[in-house]
Order: C-alpha cells, then sequence, then structure tokens
C-alpha cells in the first residue's frame, strides 16, 4: 500500500485529514492546524479554484488585456473575470 503525503494548501502541514468528497467526488481534505482549520481539495476541474487564479486575472487586467482575451487565456468564464475585477477594484 502506497502512502502520500498530503500537505495544506494554505498553511503547508502536515495535519491534513480526509473530509469527504466534493459533488463531482474528488477527494476534499481538512487541515487540523491551530491556525488554519481550513478544508481544501488538491484537484479542481474547474480553473477559477485554483490557488492564484484571480490574481492573474487582476495581473492581466492591469496589463490591459480585455475581460473576453483574459477568460480565454485563463479558461475561466466571463463572469469569473468581471466579479474577480469588481471585487479586486482595479477600475
Amino acid at each position: 500500500m502506497a502512502y502520500e503525503k498530503v500537505l495544506c494548501v494554505f498553511c503547508g502541514s502536515d495535519a491534513v485529514v480526509k473530509n469527504g468528497k466534493s459533488s463531482v467526488g474528488v477527494q476534499r481534505y481538512y487541515c487540523r492546524e491551530s491556525g488554519c482549520k481550513k478544508t481544501f481539495q488538491r484537484m479542481h476541474d474547474y480553473q477559477a479554484c485554483i490557488p492564484g487564479m484571480k490574481d492573474r486575472i487582476v495581473d492581466m487586467a492591469i496589463n490591459g488585456s480585455g475581460i473576453r482575451d483574459t477568460a480565454r487565456v485563463l479558461s475561466v468564464s466571463i463572469q469569473t473575470v468581471i466579479t474577480t475585477i469588481k471585487k479586486k477594484h482595479v477600475i
């Protein structure tokens, strides 16, 4: 039996336990670290869920890329780009 060590994507701790599955069947995890206590999954089907994607959207907006261009390049929906830009107050 192979054992794969899972680290928390937020704090890097190895105090991680399984925490059920998502609606599409992907394993979810829970960080037991006292300062973190967050849930996460290692693989995402949708690109906007990947850590750092919101920052990439904001960077592209600051550098003059259009909404449709950003959505196409990053493989996210146009609505995700619009919502992220509005929340970050880039405009």
